[in-house]
This record gives structure tokens, C-alpha cells and sequence, in this order.
């Protein structure tokens, strides 16, 4: 048996506190802190693990004096608050300046050039919420063919149609079109293809979403990994996140239920190497849609999985689990927010009871799993901690 980090994403969860929160818009915002008041929330396993000890992650309760792991408050270092970024600084890619946004809509040359080349006709281009954007514009769509695209706070590109006005196959060409044509100057993170089904007013979006990312601007510890002859299994978003890049064997999932029971699955399968998770449904389903309670649910339906991802855990795992940004749910914004992000470790072969501080990036988690496989990472940003929680 080989060594094997087991990293899972909460995607969004962050835990408040970013020093430039103002510049983004989002001072005050603190998405952990806003689960924990509703009266479904319990993490107990997770606070025993380390995430009880980072100061201020859970600012009603005092911070616990020792966890069976380690722990640390992640800074994110880019000038970003997506999915996209975030995930790659994670991999060890700090990324100085942000990805184009579009808070007036594209401009009118590619709106144009992408009605050319897809033969159909674009409704809204404005940024929306993506719940509302199909009730707003879906019956239209419906009776006209017309796409719907839409943007957001982040870098991206979405086009949402109907499932039985544009296959979803033919909606990924075009996505696949939107892709070629987003590069350089209007290099959105990801172009999102977002199909949806029923009636109106009554419209759904389907599990059939597909990221179309830029491909990272240089390797990241995936790359680095595979080079060197270590597996990377991805789960859930990573390979699309990724462009592929660096990323072997990798499985889409249907939501975080799916994406535990995928985790398990590679656990039995894959015997080294990384495996690498992304659980979309805490920013998708709860954080973007204002809903604290259903956020609450989900990490707590998280932390009573847990017990099962730590009893498939052999002598040289490790598992770490962190955020790529916060979306505090009970803020009027339905965007991201800038937040520090938890890190917690465990594993026969983490110190328990390691207090790694304030980290200033993500990309030294990258760093950390470069070193604990043993691989040269010096073209990666960040710094390694993985000294500073071994256990001798």
C-alpha cells in the first residue's frame, strides 16, 4: 500500500476574516459562522479533527485547546474569489491578476460572433442568479430557440437551455464554441454549460451542468504528481476545474452524496497517489441561493459521513480538507465572498495537536503534498508546512 492524500474541497466554506474582504465587497462576510447559528448544524467530528482550534472559524464558541490533527487559517492569495482560481492556487498556481468579469454583460462583437457561429440567437446577457434567470427568460427561450447567457460576480460564461429545445450534447458544442472563443483578453475562467428541464414557471435545473475551465497557465502539483508516476483520481468538478490537466482517472458526481460515496469508491481503488475532491452542493444548492439552513444540513450530513472516510484510512493517508473561498449564505449577495479558508489534517503520519498559524496561500497545501510524496515542487508558489506536522 502507498502513500495517499485524500483531499476534499467544501466548496465555499470559508471562515470570514480576509484582509482585503473590504476591496471585494465583502467585509463582515463569514460563511462557517453563518451555518453554525442555524439549529441544524453540528460538526462534531470535524472540530475533533482540528477545525474547533482555528481561531475565530467558529467566533460563538471558544476555540478548542487541541484537535487529533493539525489545523491552519488559509489566506487566499490571488485576486480572485472563484471556484477556477482558487482550485488552482490550491494546486499551487497563485494567480496575480483576476479573471475578466462582466457586471454590464460581454460586448457586443463576441455576443455577435457567437450567434454566428452557433446559428441561435442570445436572450439576457446580463449578470444573474441562475435559479432566476431561467424563470425571467426560459418561457422565451422555450418558444424562440434563443440561448440564454448570463454571467455573475465571477469570471464566467453560462448558457443555460432547456433539455428539450437544446440537447444537452448540442449545448456542450456550444460551450465547447464560447471556450475557443474566450481566450486572451476575454479568457473567462469557465465557460458553464447549465441545461434545465419542466415547465414554466416551474423550471429546474438538471445534474447535466458542465465546466468548460481555462487550462492552467502552468503545471500545478497535478501535473507534477502524474509526471513523476503518482496517480491523481479526481471527484466531482476536478477535471473539469483543471481542463484535465494533470488529472488521471476521474468521475463526475450527481451532488455531495454521490461525491462522499465516489470518495469511498476511489479510497478501495486506488492504492496511491492523490485523490482530489470537489463537493459542489454547499455553493451550488445553498451558498448562491441565500439558504443557511440547507448549508447547515449539508455540513453536518458531511461530518456524519466522515467516520467512514476515516475507517478506510490506512498508516500512510492523509486526509485534508479545506475551502477554495467562502459564499456567505446570509448575506443579500448571492455571489462569492472574499474569506480565509479552514485547513485541517489528519493521519498516523500528521502530529495531532499542530497549529500551523495563519497561512498566506493556498498554494502551500500544494507544497505540503509535493513534499509528503516526494517530488520536486520548486516551480510551484507557496510554502511547504509539511514539517512543521509530521510526526516524527
Amino acid at each position: 500500500m502507498g502513500k495517499r492524500v485524500i483531499l476534499i474541497v467544501l466548496d465555499s466554506c470559508g471562515i470570514g476574516g480576509a484582509k482585503d474582504a473590504a476591496a471585494f465587497g465583502d467585509e463582515g462576510s463569514h460563511t462557517l459562522a453563518a451555518c453554525s447559528k442555524d439549529s441544524a448544524f453540528s460538526i462534531a467530528n470535524m472540530k475533533r479533527i482540528g477545525i474547533g482550534c482555528i481561531k475565530d472559524a467558529l467566533p460563538d464558541e471558544e476555540p478548542m485547546g487541541s484537535g487529533l490533527g493539525a489545523w491552519a487559517r488559509i489566506e487566499e492569495k490571488s485576486m480572485g474569489k472563484d471556484t477556477t482560481i482558487g482550485h488552482w492556487e490550491i494546486a499551487g498556481i497563485v494567480s496575480p491578476k483576476p479573471m475578466p468579469t462582466y457586471p454590464e454583460g460581454f460586448p457586443k462583437e463576441i455576443i455577435e460572433e457567437f450567434e454566428k457561429k452557433t446559428g441561435r440567437k442570445v436572450l439576457c446577457n446580463k449578470p444573474y442568479s441562475g435559479t432566476e434567470v431561467i424563470k425571467e427568460y426560459g418561457r422565451e427561450h422555450v418558444e424562440t430557440g434563443s440561448l440564454i447567457v448570463y454571467t455573475s460576480a465571477d469570471s464566467v460564461f453560462q448558457i443555460a437551455a432547456h433539455e428539450d429545445v437544446v440537447p444537452v450534447k448540442e449545448l456542450y458544442k456550444y460551450c465547447e464554441i464560447a471556450r475557443e472563443m474566450l481566450v486572451g483578453e476575454h479568457g473567462v475562467g469557465r465557460v458553464i454549460a447549465r441545461p434545465f428541464v419542466g415547465e414554466w414557471p416551474n423550471f429546474e435545473r438538471t445534474p447535466n451542468r458542465h465546466d468548460f475551465s481555462l487550462k492552467p497557465p502552468r503545471e500545478t502539483v497535478l501535473d507534477l504528481l502524474t509526471k513523476a508516476g503518482i496517480p491523481v483520481f479526481g471527484v466531482g468538478k476536478i477535471f473539469d476545474i483543471f481542463a484535465g490537466a494533470g488529472v488521471g482517472l476521474s468521475v463526475r458526481t450527481s451532488g455531495n452524496a454521490d461525491g462522499i460515496e465516489q470518495t469511498l469508491g476511489a479510497m478501495d481503488s486506488q492504492k496511491e497517489g492523490l485523490i482530489f475532491v470537489n463537493l459542489v452542493d454547499f455553493d451550488m444548492l445553498y451558498g448562491h441561493r441565500n439558504d443557511v439552513h440547507g448549508y447547515a444540513e449539508a455540513l453536518t450530513y458531511f461530518d456524519d459521513r466522515l467516520p467512514e472516510i476515516l475507517s478506510r484510512m490506512q498508516k500512510d493517508d492523509i486526509l485534508m480538507i479545506t475551502a477554495d473561498h467562502g459564499c456567505d449564505p446570509s448575506t443579500p449577495s448571492t455571489d462569492h465572498s472574499r474569506e480565509n479558508v479552514p485547513f485541517i489534517a489528519y493521519g498516523e503520519r500528521v502530529k495531532p495537536g499542530t497549529d500551523l498559524g495563519v497561512r498566506q496561500s493556498m498554494a502551500d497545501i500544494a507544497k505540503t503534498i509535493g513534499d509528503y510524496f516526494g517530488i520536486n515542487t520548486k516551480e510551484l508558489d507557496g510554502e511547504s508546512f509539511w514539517k512543521e506536522m509530521r510526526k516524527v
